[in-house]
């Protein structure tokens, strides 16, 4: 698992009507290519019932240990991994997924994406994802804004109306019953945050603050669950994943020694050993973690985010080849996984395979631009490759993805004056310094 930043901000340009004109601590997204396939086995069903595509609509960790969840546009949702940490069963996460689904499929964003540009490039993500930092954590999280507080800025763009919860909540439930999934997970998580409403604004989870609870919402949920009907068999596979999801996040987010004691808390021996593998390489005792994968892999020897987890391993502990070829067999298994290819890509970077490297790297690019630690490794490859005014495009998106929007521009210009005049990259470069333009003209 990887820490992707996003939010390394030293200003953050405002992308809409609200101008956000100082530093905002860091926030980021946890990127890891197991962990992103199991919220897509989980959230598949519900997107499906929803009318969404599984395949457009990813589910994205945010690195932040509060309780949250938040859509900022119609093709990503966004989870802390502290919310999925504090879910106890399938039917939970996946209620929360289908509450923010239901926003999406019911419309809720489009007014508020008026004034967003396309958030399908990288600097029109990396704007809009300035904005998710005001509202993915705490009050801390923002400083100043133009034309008010984070929490007047969130009340404006992210807080959804009493009005938006109650249709939200109604059409998520449907959505599950759609899926299979037993309504009562809506039930569930509501009844982690009863009581919360009656806080002081700043002692309230951030999911309470954009999603408004109220007596007469937890009694209407009710009343949906159940005209809706209960569903008591629980889906094997989703069980499966969501053990494995919250397993390898806990791992990863929780003290080793905290991971090591709960190994036996999981029914699924091959997540016990993923978790142990986990715990174990954070503790740098690298062959206690590589015969654990191992073990892991023997029971599931084509599991591709296994071999993807052995190679993590390895490239971290400077095991260049053999990081190669755990990557490899991942890269056969799951040729078509982003995350997957940026790590082979890495991997062969590291070892000096450069041409191999970017062809990985640009295939990863073209799957999935939301990955900055694999824009960082391709424009080295387009470096070391002597294509510089690539390396320049790369770079520059980069900085547009985190939001560094002079950095960017700085160089899109420079790509500009090396790539052919019209070409698609030379756009690409284009749209990057657009973006830029807007953003400074928006901070006077």
């Amino acid at each position: 698992m990887l820490f992707h930043l996003f939010f390394r901000l030293t200003s953050i340009p405002a992308l809409m009507v609200w101008l956000m004109a100082a530093p905002l601590q860091a926030q980021g997204l946890l990127r890891d290519a197991d962990l992103e396939y199991g919220l897509k086995q989980l959230a598949a069903p519900i997107l499906s019932a929803a009318g969404l595509s599984p395949s457009r609509v990813k589910i994205l960790v945010v690195n932040d240990s509060s309780l949250n969840a938040f859509v900022v546009s119609n093709d990503a949702i966004y989870l802390h991994y502290g919310l999925i940490n504090r879910m106890d069963t399938a039917a939970m996460l996946q209620a929360v997924i289908s509450h923010e689904a239901a926003h999406i499929a019911n419309g809720h964003l489009t007014r508020r994406l008026t004034n967003l540009a396309n958030t399908r490039t990288a600097s029109g993500l990396g704007l809009a994802l300035a904005a998710v930092a005001a509202a993915a954590g705490a009050g801390s999280a923002a400083g100043g804004i133009a034309l008010g507080t984070q929490s007047s800025a969130q009340a404006r763009f992210f807080k959804h109306t009493r009005a938006e919860e109650a249709s939200a909540d109604q059409s998520g439930i449907r959505f599950m019953k759609s899926a299979g999934v037993d309504p009562q997970g809506m039930m569930d998580v509501l009844e982690i945050f009863r009581g919360q409403e009656v806080l002081a604004v700043t002692r309230q989870d951030p999911y309470l603050r954009s999603h408004p609870l109220s007596r007469d919402r937890v009694r209407a949920v009710e009343g949906f669950v159940s005209a809706y009907g209960n569903i008591t068999a629980a889906n094997p596979d989703h069980a499966y994943w969501f053990d494995r999801v919250k397993g390898k996040l806990s791992a990863y987010t929780r003290s080793p020694k905290w991971t090591l004691r709960r190994l036996q808390e999981s029914p699924y021996q091959d997540v016990r050993l993923l978790r142990e593998a986990v715990a174990a390489h954070r503790q740098s005792r690298t062959k206690q973690a590589l015969r654990a994968i191992d073990s892991a892999i023997a029971l599931r020897p084509n599991d591709p985010f296994l071999h993807d987890q052995r190679g993590q391993i390895l490239i971290e502990t400077r095991n260049f080849q053999a990081a190669v070829a755990a990557y490899g067999r991942a890269v056969q298994l799951a040729p078509n996984d982003a995350l997957v290819l940026s790590g082979y890509g890495r991997s062969l970077l590291a070892s000096g395979n450069i041409k191999n490297a970017r062809q990985a790297l640009e295939k990863a690019r073209s799957i999935d631009f939301r990955d900055g630690v694999m824009l960082r490794d391709l424009s080295v490859a387009y470096a070391k490759s002597d294509q510089i005014g690539m390396a320049s495009l790369v770079t520059a998106e980069r900085y547009a993805l985190s939001g560094r929007m002079k950095d960017a521009k700085i160089h899109a210009e420079r790509a500009l004056g090396l790539l052919p005049t019209g070409a698609a990259s030379w756009q690409r470069a284009q749209d990057v310094l657009i973006a830029a333009e807007r953003a400074e003209k928006k901070r006077r």
